[in-house]
C-alpha cells in the first residue's frame, strides 16, 4: 500500500468515525439545549414562592402548598401547580362555571391535566386557571405577560 493510499484510508476512517460519533452525541446535545431554556422551581408554600420570585403572581394564596413553577426563558410561557388550602379559587380571580375562551397550554408540563386548555373557568390576571378540588393548575403565555406589562407601562 502506498503512502497516498494509506493516507486516504486513514482520513476516510477518521471522518466516518467522527461522523458516527456525531450521530451518537447529537441527540443528547439537543436534549440538553432544550432543557436549558426551561427553569423549574419548587416551594413549600405560596408565601415562600412569592418571596423568592418577583414573577410569582400575587393572587397565589400564601397558604398554598407544593408550589411548582416553570418558565420558558425563550418565550416567557409560565405554568404553576399548587395545592390550595381550602379548594377555593384565589382572591382576585374572575370567571364562572362556564368555560371561558380557551388559550392553549404552550409550556408543556406533565403536571397540567390533559385538556386543561379547554377547561378554563377562571382567569387570574393574565393567567388561565383550572381548580380541581384542591389542585390548582395555572399557565400564562409569554404574549399575555408582555401585553399586561405594556398596559401597565402605558398607564404610568
Amino acid at each position: 500500500m502506498s503512502i497516498r493510499t494509506s493516507t486516504v484510508v486513514g482520513l476516510t476512517a477518521t471522518v466516518l468515525g467522527v461522523g458516527a460519533l456525531g450521530f451518537t452525541i447529537a441527540p443528547s446535545v439537543g436534549e440538553l439545549a432544550k432543557g436549558r431554556h426551561v427553569e423549574e422551581s419548587n416551594y413549600a408554600t405560596g408565601a415562600q414562592a412569592k418571596g423568592a420570585r418577583a414573577t410569582m403572581p400575587r393572587w397565589l394564596p400564601d397558604g398554598a402548598t407544593a408550589v411548582h413553577y416553570r418558565i420558558s426563558t425563550t418565550n416567557g410561557d409560565r405554568s404553576i401547580t399548587a395545592q390550595l388550602p381550602d379548594g377555593l379559587r384565589p382572591t382576585g380571580c374572575s370567571g364562572g362555571a362556564a368555560p371561558a375562551p380557551a388559550v392553549p397550554v404552550k409550556l408543556s408540563t406533565a403536571r397540567l391535566p390533559a385538556g386543561a386548555g379547554s377547561k378554563v373557568a377562571i382567569n387570574c390576571g393574565s393567567y388561565r386557571v383550572v381548580v380541581d378540588g384542591r389542585d390548582l393548575y395555572a399557565w400564562q403565555t409569554g404574549a399575555d405577560w408582555v401585553a399586561v406589562n405594556l398596559a401597565g407601562l402605558q398607564r404610568r
